[in-house]
């Protein structure tokens, strides 16, 4: 597997992108990986990178996005907060992922059996923790119908909503990356993944 350069992440388009990381989690499913030499890579990327696409994901140890869709060094931005929620860091991160390095993608990626989004839900709060899981709220009021314990199966649409939720605030927030959506230069996508199977699904729209 060859280290993306200039031209390769020039001559890819957010289809291209989108493809190569569903092929990559099919590999990670399957207990399978392409054949790199990182070492190569190390030497490769140390006089520039070009990565195809921007991943937001969350801390949780479970779901590191380099593994999840087989990447190698130099290949994806990983960016990941507790929820994969988004601020102005995150924002600026992505904007210069795309408008400045080129990348074709942004994936927001929540999982299953995430413990932000059900603090969010239990209504935790702890120092610097109530701040982050505020911006989850909104995500939990769609679900929420009333003030009873939300079931496991609440928790997790709450995850499914968070990962829209964020998508949204992207779009809004940032006009550099909406308008690059706009032309067709990015796709911005979410995606769910498993921490039982490993599968990332893709939402569609």
């Amino acid at each position: 597997m060859r280290t993306q350069t200039k031209i390769t992440q020039e001559n890819l388009t957010p289809k291209d992108a989108h493809n190569i990381l569903v092929e990559g989690n099919k590999r990670f499913v399957q207990n399978l990986k392409a054949q790199r030499n990182l070492q190569d890579q190390v030497l490769e990327t140390s006089k520039g990178q070009y990565p195809f696409a921007v991943i937001l994901s969350c801390i949780d140890s479970r779901v590191p996005a380099e593994l999840v869709f087989d990447q190698g060094i130099g290949d994806i931005f990983s960016v990941r907060v507790a929820g994969n929620i988004v601020n102005e860091d995150v924002l600026g991160s992505m904007e210069y992922a795309c408008k400045v390095a080129g990348s074709k993608i942004v994936v927001v990626m929540g999982h299953s059996k995430c413990g932000a989004v059900t603090a969010a839900c239990k209504n935790v709060e702890l120092g610097n923790i109530t701040t982050l899981l505020s911006k989850i709220k909104p995500a939990v009021n769609v679900v929420r119908t009333d003030d009873s314990e939300m079931s496991e199966d609440a928790i997790e649409e709450v995850a499914v909503e968070n990962v829209k939720h964020s998508i949204d605030r992207i779009r809004e927030e940032s006009p550099i990356l909406a308008d690059l959506e706009a032309d067709g230069h990015i796709e911005i996508v979410g995606a769910l993944y498993d921490v039982t199977t490993g599968q990332v699904t893709f939402f569609e729209g």
